[in-house]
């Protein structure tokens, strides 16, 4: 970096990204903010065809962007993931760990697998991800991790018991590596959104308006929920030169709790 104006600081041009989870929701919108500010994006989703939209959506902007596939359930598609997107591009800059799963139940309704599920999604494959970047990053000497966790990680919902505690954990590991990487150039964050409304609660809102609209009057003190793009000013930070002296730390963004 050579100055201190915003276009520098948020530039990234010449940088490769990987979002995962991004064919949809908020890693659809965080994906569009980074190929907008320069950087070449991979779009993930379990099946190339998921990616269309996503991809299209940022070249029709003028943007570069390339589907890559992967079931993060499965064990070893985090490393091979990595793997793919540094072959392919000649290094990977940024990575933003956005794909998740969330199984809601109580802890005494919470089956063996769903549990199992949740931890293969939302730790092991991050561990996967970070242990196969991580030293290339250092390597090169600049890195940006951006774990997009949940404000569950911090205040659980008992119907969210497992899913919370896997976030928990996901930014415990990143705290931890931001600890270890801190001298290498690499910064590892977390950006923990609230409410935001992705498909993953459209199902609640069509079979209960009147309820929906009574929680997100309550939910926040802005009452309501949060929209993907507004994310994007945060992970576009978190993913940036304007991030260099934060590492291991949370932006919340949840229309205030």
């Amino acid at each position: 970096m050579t100055g201190y104006s915003p276009q520098e600081l948020f530039d990234l041009s010449g940088r490769c990204a990987l979002v995962t989870g991004s064919s949809r929701g908020i890693g659809a919108a965080i994906a569009q903010g980074l190929a907008a500010a320069g950087a070449r994006v991979f779009v993930h989703g379990q099946a190339p065809a998921s990616c269309a939209r996503t991809v299209v959506a940022i070249e029709a902007a003028g943007g570069r962007a390339e589907a890559v596939a992967g079931n993060l359930a499965e064990p070893g598609q985090g490393a091979a993931l990595i793997a793919e997107c540094e072959a392919r591009a000649g290094g990977l800059d940024i990575l933003v760990i956005n794909a998740s799963a969330q199984i809601n139940a109580p802890l005494a309704g919470l089956s063996d697998a769903d549990l199992t599920f949740q931890i293969d999604v939302n730790l092991r494959s991050t561990v996967e991800m970070l242990r196969t970047c991580l030293p290339l990053m250092a390597a090169r000497g600049w890195g940006r991790v951006v774990s997009i966790g949940s404000i569950n990680q911090s205040a659980p919902k008992p119907v969210v018991t497992a899913y919370a505690a896997t976030k928990a954990a996901q930014h415990n590991l990143i705290q931890s590596q931001a600890r270890e990487y801190a001298g290498s150039g690499v910064v590892l964050n977390t950006l923990a959104p609230g409410l935001i409304d992705t498909d993953r609660n459209a199902q609640r809102k069509l079979s209960d308006p009147e309820g929906w609209d009574a929680y997100v009057a309550g939910v926040n003190w802005m009452g309501r929920a949060g929209e993907p793009h507004e994310m994007v000013g945060a992970a576009l930070l978190l993913a940036s030169d304007a991030c260099s002296f934060m590492t291991g730390e949370v932006i919340v963004l949840s229309g205030g709790v």
